[in-house]
């Protein structure tokens, strides 16, 4: 009988990063689209957008298709981070949980998630911050644009004109929301996989993989778009007269509920799941066929 193969502690580190990166690649325009969205309505002379159609057509009409890859490298940089870290901490604690071939229960999935959200969020901030600014710079007049050349060079320009603690700024409701969608994102793809496997219809391949990232998409948006606002909004403000817009997470939904109305909470509704849909469905995918090619030739 051979023995079984032990996988290096680093390879679900670098397949996660990987898988995220890739997906990143089809999807960022749906980001850009979804963060103009989710800025609109903080009070700048640009219009606001009522639907994703329109935040669209107007990025289009007014900066050209290129606009809809601004901040692609802060795209991949943020999953270089951030999808490395939660991903390689997910699946190395799973593994590590894991007795004799079993999986963890539900319960422990969450716990898990909960935990590689918190640490892949604090180690993706920067990234997130940069992505943030670089997709909304182009709603403001040309006199505020921030106008970063590439996301290093974003890094940079932040650390040094607004301190470098300045680059996990919004870190908290960040990690909220990374909390809420690994926990949510991470948990329910691997039991909707172990649910759909138990029903006869599907084996290991890349039809289980989609239906199960769906499911898994679908539950996220609706948990995390909230927090997601609040981080966007902390992250894009600005401080004027040395008072910032917003005090923290629970400021943000209050202003937004109060102002906007309590549905204004699922702004770009649309943009968010038509990317954080297909993003987890690749990402899920692209992790499963790049773990299946390690094993095969490693």
């Amino acid at each position: 009988m051979s023995e079984k193969k032990v996988v290096p502690k680093y390879v679900p580190f670098v397949v996660g990063g990987s898988a995220g990166m890739l997906a990143t690649c089809f999807v960022h325009p749906m980001d850009v689209v979804k963060n103009r969205m989710q800025v609109s309505g903080m009070g700048t002379k640009v219009k606001e957008y009522k639907t994703s159609f329109h935040a669209g057509s107007a990025i289009l009409k007014n900066e050209g298709v290129t606009a809809l890859y601004s901040g692609l490298s802060a795209g991949l940089l943020r999953q270089a981070t951030y999808t490395t870290a939660r991903l390689g901490v997910f699946n190395g604690l799973t593994e590590m949980v894991s007795k004799d071939g079993a999986p963890p229960s539900f319960g422990m999935k969450v716990l898990i998630g909960l935990c590689a959200g918190a640490v892949g969020a604090f180690v993706g901030t920067p990234a997130d911050l940069t992505l943030i600014r670089m997709t909304t710079d182009g709603r403001l007049p040309p006199a505020e644009r921030r106008n970063y050349s590439n996301a290093i060079s974003a890094l940079f320009r932040i650390a040094r004109e607004e301190g470098i603690l300045s680059l996990w700024k919004g870190a908290v409701p960040t990690m909220g929301r990374a909390m809420v969608v690994n926990a949510v994102q991470l948990s329910t793809y691997q039991q909707a996989k172990q649910q759909l496997l138990t029903t006869g219809y599907f084996e290991e391949n890349i039809k289980l993989h989609f239906c199960a990232s769906m499911i898994s998409g679908l539950a996220t948006t609706i948990a995390s778009m909230p927090l997601d606002i609040a981080k966007t909004r902390i992250q894009n403000m600005k401080v004027v007269e040395g008072k910032p817009q917003f005090t923290g997470t629970i400021d943000v939904l209050t202003k937004v509920i109060r102002h906007e109305g309590v549905f204004a909470l699922w702004k770009g509704f649309t943009p968010y799941y038509a990317r954080l849909g297909p993003h987890t469905v690749l990402t899920f995918i692209f992790m499963e066929q790049l773990n299946q090619l390690y094993k095969k030739f490693a």
